[in-house]
């Protein structure tokens, strides 16, 4: 049977483009997992999809996933089809554009063919303290980098 594992993530930017950190919570019964990184040079965006990719690589099995994120770009290209899409589209927006931030959506794509996950849209900066848990993982992994 399938664990069921939860995921709080954000990301963070100094300046956009800029200093960047992304966090994640992991949760599963009573054990929880905080991870975080940095980025010297980066985008809010690119720390939002990073925070999600790797709560998922930390995953040691396949899983179903609740992930939460504030990231209405992150969630909205999973639960709105955007993604899909753009695949089918060859990587073309319905603008006929590039998709930004590629190497990333094609690593989400690959991570949710392992584990089962469902994306949920937080608001950012509430009192969800989870949410909140994870944006300050992502703004401590800029301040101890700076």
């Amino acid at each position: 049977m399938e664990k069921t594992i939860t995921i709080y993530t954000d990301g963070a930017a100094s300046g956009n483009p800029g200093k960047g950190g992304w966090g994640a919570l992991l949760m599963y019964g009573s054990s929880r997992k905080e991870i975080s990184g940095y980025d010297p040079a980066t985008t809010n965006n690119r720390m939002e999809l990073m925070a999600a990719i790797k709560g998922l690589e930390a995953l040691k099995e396949p899983a179903r996933v609740q992930l939460y994120s504030d990231s209405a770009y992150l969630v909205n290209a999973m639960n709105e089809g955007w993604l899909k899409r753009w695949v089918k589209n060859g990587w073309k927006t319905a603008a006929k554009k590039p998709v930004e931030n590629i190497d990333l959506w094609q690593e989400i794509l690959k991570l949710t063919t392992l584990h089962r996950v469902t994306f949920h849209k937080v608001k950012g900066h509430s009192d969800n303290p989870y949410n909140s848990r994870a944006d300050e993982l992502a703004r401590l992994a800029i301040k101890e980098n700076s």
